[in-house]
């Protein structure tokens, strides 16, 4: 069984996440070892200089390093220059990956983005949109849409 690795700084903050986070994750229990690891967001003023962005996405890079350097993994950074993918083709993209790696690490950085350095390590940058949304709304909507290929992938009923 694949392992998949939500990389992701910060905390969800509304019960009504942190819920439907508990229902995805169970959900996908049934296909994968899922875990989420919430890294600490940096600290930063209301109008920060892009020299303390730098720094602070340096510092979070780092605390992501110890998923990104585990041997057999392949990385998704979910960044915004990324490519986009119809569920169909994540769930394919997620199969071919599965037969390649023995974990998949999805990266989700803070409001300031994700450490270039991190980008460079990715073996996939994906978007999920061209819209921007609250990066706790992101994690929901990667966990149903890693529901949604694992589905599709085993042919469930849940994707119509």
């Amino acid at each position: 069984m694949i392992k998949i690795n939500i990389i992701t700084v910060g905390r969800l903050k509304e019960k009504y996440l942190r819920d439907a986070q508990e229902e995805y994750s169970k959900r996908l229990g049934a296909y994968c070892k899922l875990n989420i690891a919430e890294l600490n967001e940096c600290r930063l003023p209301d109008r920060p200089g892009d020299s303390v962005i730098k720094n602070a996405l340096a510092e979070e890079a780092q605390a992501m390093s110890k998923f990104l350097d585990i041997k057999d993994a392949k990385n998704i950074a979910m960044c915004i220059e990324g490519g986009q993918l119809s569920s169909e083709a994540l769930a394919g993209r997620i199969e071919a990956l599965s037969l390649e790696a023995s974990t998949l690490n999805f990266v989700i950085g803070s409001s300031f983005g994700i450490d270039e350095g991190v980008k460079k390590r990715a073996d996939i940058r994906l978007s999920m949109s061209e819209m921007t949304f609250p990066h706790q709304l992101a994690r929901i909507m990667l966990l149903e849409q890693l529901y949604r290929a694992f589905s599709i992938n085993n042919g469930g009923k849940y994707h119509k």
